[in-house]
């Protein structure tokens, strides 16, 4: 299996750019995604950079990967990884909140 990590640009050579995540950097190839601007989040995917990442995704998924390196380090608390997840109901997507607002209208239902 193939974890993506998120990197920071911090430096361009053509196809290629000097990468850094958690006090590490990297030569990533950047082909699939164009040349990026310094201060960019890429997706590495095997030393490939596979999507350009908004600064909340870059922290979303690094707060999710420390949740799986504090799993595997036994612990149990992860919470404070998935503070915009923690107490929140889970919200259908579009397409079907459309759907159900027109079963409940068929129904009466406001």
């Amino acid at each position: 299996m193939c974890i993506g990590i998120p990197m920071q640009v911090i430096e361009t050579r053509g196809v290629f750019a000097l990468c850094e995540a958690n006090g590490k950097q990297e030569l990533v190839d950047m082909v699939l995604v164009g040349e990026q601007p310094i201060g960019t989040w890429i997706l590495n995917f095997l030393g490939g950079a596979r999507e350009v990442l908004t600064d909340e995704n870059a922290g979303q998924i690094r707060q999710a990967l420390l949740a799986m390196d504090s799993i595997m380090n036994g612990s149990g608390e992860i919470d404070h990884f998935f503070d915009d997840l923690v107490n929140r109901e889970p919200e259908l997507p579009p397409h079907l909140q459309a759907q159900v607002a027109a079963q409940n209208l068929n129904k009466g239902i406001k």
